[in-house]
């Protein structure tokens, strides 16, 4: 009786186990991300066994075995001068040195997407999906832990290679040459004034942004190991001068305001004070022009005007 109660528990037991598997190896995949599934049985190894790939319905992938989901749509990488604005998730403060070292802040997306050629998918894992990554808040995750996991490999594997693309083409210019204002402050270990020549910033920010397309694709197939990203594109939205150079530029264009207002007033007393001394020297050549200049000048409604009379009129009164 024990022995037939030892064995329907046994079964029983080996059922579910069975069951479990069998449940527990299906797996399917939402439309927006892609799984590398890895062997993970008692009996397996630990080696990449099929790569699934977005939308799918349930497959079979084996029990045990390990998923390894990434993003299969487009990724955006955004990177701002603003602190404020810097998060965990893919929100970076960037700032590079223009060739006469004031340090620009950068305004700009990178958009790109994860190649999901299959051995190159397998590559990655293998690369990339097997180690773990520190993020900002210093945890330490896999690429495919979700976003936070995804950011940190990025902000450790990519984010430096993005970053240098930016120092090489934004290190190419002069401050004045990125942000017009810039030649209002004195710049470099010289600290020798910049004159202040309006420039068209927008043709040198273009030539920036292309320069960065064109290399960065390659950039990153050299640093990373293999093409892992397709659709590679930079927008350069804008670049910023330092808070506490912007606020000297702010202080030299209000001064420069003030000083002109200064100079036309200046200019106004000149030009007063010269047609005054013109009209003077034209009343002393004809003194009946500024009688008749005087009669003009009265208001309106007078009737009596004694010009050169001392003692002044009696005027009769009710």
């Amino acid at each position: 009786m024990r022995l037939r109660l030892v064995t329907v528990v046994a079964a029983a037991v080996t059922g579910l186990i069975t069951l479990f598997g069998f449940f527990g190896g299906l797996e399917s995949t939402d439309g927006g991300e892609v799984g590398v599934v890895r062997d993970g049985g008692l009996f397996d190894d630990n080696r990449i066994r099929q790569v699934i790939d977005p939308g799918s319905g349930l497959t079979w992938v084996g029990w045990w075995s390990d998923v390894h989901r990434y993003p299969a749509q487009q990724r955006f990488y955004t990177i701002t001068a603003d602190a404020k604005r810097s998060t965990n998730l893919g929100v970076d403060v960037v700032t590079v040195p223009s060739s006469d070292g004031v340090n620009m802040g950068i305004e700009g997306t990178l958009y790109f997407t994860l190649n999901l050629d299959h051995d190159t998918l397998k590559k990655f894992d293998d690369r990339f999906g097997t180690r773990r990554f520190r993020g900002q808040d210093d945890e330490m995750r896999h690429a495919w832990d979700g976003e936070e996991g995804w950011s940190s490999f990025f902000g450790q594997a990519v984010r430096p290679v993005v970053d240098n693309a930016l120092r090489s083409q934004i290190g190419a210019f002069r401050c004045a040459e990125l942000v017009s204002t810039c030649a209002f402050v004195e710049s470099g270990a010289d600290q020798k004034k910049i004159e202040f020549v309006p420039r068209d910033n927008n043709s040198v920010l273009a030539k920036v942004q292309n320069a960065v397309n064109t290399t960065l694709g390659a950039d990153l197939r050299q640093m990373l190991g293999a093409g892992f990203f397709t659709d590679l594109r930079f927008n350069l939205v804008r670049v910023t001068l330092p808070a506490e150079v912007q606020a000297a530029v702010n202080r030299t264009q209000a001064a420069f305001a003030a000083v002109a207002e200064n100079r036309a007033a200046v200019a106004q007393a000149e030009a007063q004070a010269a047609a005054n001394k013109a009209r003077q020297d034209g009343y002393d050549r004809c003194p009946a022009c500024a009688e008749i200049d005087k009669l003009k000048a009265l208001p309106q409604g007078i009737t009596v005007y004694a010009p050169g009379y001392a003692g002044g009129l009696t005027l009769p009164t009710k």
